[in-house]
């Protein structure tokens, strides 16, 4: 939030228990939504498809996905009335190239996956009312979510493979100035826009 607010931006910020309606239903202006939030469900059991217990799945796409889909659709209007704006979704390289072994979440990785096609979908159906939608797929970043990958000694020693650029975690301020990018840059919608170290370009 203090990069978008450093570029200018009054920021808002929602809860996850919070009512979506009730929570738009406050502003009397949005410019820019920025879903940055998600949760891993390793915890309730996602794992591989013959592995991953229901409650997984569920939970997952609902907080991932489904959270989404219903801010956007609170903030579409807002964007409209305001003449345009933008709404940038972060999703993940798990997104794009699933995962081996060690990332094998495959309710993670179809909610990310379903968020690229949500914010390209939204891009194109906007763009014609100014709205421009755009998506960031983070790797390995260092914040609370990637502790158990910080604390895997055998994903530590796999980093110069997997992000060859720095051979390290990548800081939460790398996505937060791509989120200020895509929230501002005039001409680009549908973007899929990889901060991953060089995960993807391999």
């Amino acid at each position: 939030m203090s990069a978008l607010e450093a570029a200018g931006f009054t920021v808002t910020g929602i809860d996850v228990d919070d009512d979506p309606v009730a929570a738009f239903g406050g502003l009397e202006r949005l410019d820019v939504l920025v879903c940055a939030h998600g949760i891993s469900g390793r915890k309730l059991g996602d794992g591989p498809v013959d592995t991953c217990t229901e409650e997984a799945w569920d939970a997952v796409l609902d907080a991932n996905l489904r959270s989404v889909f219903l801010y956007c659709k609170q903030a579409v209007p807002l964007l409209r009335a305001a003449g345009g704006g933008a709404i940038v979704t972060v999703s993940s390289v798990l997104g794009l190239v699933g995962g081996d072994d060690d990332f094998a979440t495959h309710a993670y990785a179809t909610s990310k996956a379903g968020l690229i096609g949500l914010t390209r979908a939204m891009a194109t159906t906007y763009a014609k009312d100014g709205i421009r939608c755009n998506v960031i797929c983070p790797g390995l970043i260092a914040t609370p979510m990637s502790r158990r990958a910080q604390e895997d000694e055998g994903i530590r020693a796999r980093l110069p493979e997997l992000q060859p650029l720095t051979g390290d975690f990548g800081r939460p301020e790398d996505v937060a100035q791509a989120a200020v990018y895509l929230a501002t840059a005039p001409f680009v919608t549908g973007a899929v826009l990889t901060v991953d170290g060089g995960w993807t370009n391999r």
